[in-house]
């Protein structure tokens, strides 16, 4: 009978830990050293971020610091993420679901064997989350779907569930260079009243409050 991935003893795993907590970093590499099969490895090394298999990060919430380091370890799409949170709000979970991080644990719940089964299911492209944020990351994609068919009949078709779409990115963009709703128009031949819906439809996607958290989400992320 075959034997599949990730039933199969593998090489030994290189795994990373990101904490600003002295305390909760070594209870994790306390953990994950009697893995016989996983390596603890230095994030940087000569320099350098080290090139680990997964990335195990611990915080207490994802904000905005946290969000960046999240991209940063992110950023060159080589290791696996597995957090480590204490509590995760539906904006936040949903900016570590478009991240791409797959694997999450709460902090009261990461025992050394649910830890070492998140690390392991992380190295093998698997996904890992607590069976309450199951149905909260459902419900948060039913509600963006919907959000997304309100913004096609309303004139934002081609709009990402995640992200934003190139139109968005154009209309961000010129409010950034203190262009108004007129003006836009103008610009990218639209009529005033889809440069409004365009608008519309992505901070209700991404539940943004107004044009300057559009813009700083905007910049943030990297689009503009």
């Amino acid at each position: 009978m075959p034997v599949s991935t990730s039933d199969r003893i593998t090489d030994r795993i290189t795994v990373t830990i990101h904490a600003e907590d002295p305390l909760g970093r070594a209870g994790v590499v306390s953990h994950l050293q009697r893995q016989p099969a996983v390596e603890v490895v230095p994030p940087v090394r000569d320099g350098r971020p080290a090139a680990a298999d997964v990335a195990v990060m611990l915080m207490d919430r994802v904000d905005d610091r946290a969000a960046a380091e999240l991209r940063r370890v992110l950023r060159g799409g080589e290791q696996r993420v597995v957090l480590i949170a204490r509590e995760l709000r539906e904006p936040e979970l949903l900016t570590v679901v478009e991240y791409g991080v797959r694997a999450i644990l709460w902090r009261h719940q990461a025992t050394e064997g649910s830890l070492a089964k998140a690390v392991r299911q992380a190295a093998h492209g698997e996904g890992v989350l607590p069976p309450d944020l199951i149905s909260r990351v459902l419900g948060q994609v039913g509600r963006l779907r919907r959000s997304e068919t309100a913004a096609v009949c309303s004139g934002t078709a081609s709009a990402p569930l995640f992200g934003m779409a190139p139109r968005e990115t154009d209309v961000l963009r010129l409010i950034a260079e203190g262009l108004d709703t007129r003006q836009i128009s103008d610009k990218l031949a639209y009529s005033e009243r889809t440069v409004k819906n365009i608008l519309h439809g992505l901070m209700t996607r991404l539940q943004l409050t107004n044009r300057a958290h559009a813009v700083a989400y905007a910049l943030r992320e990297g689009y503009i």
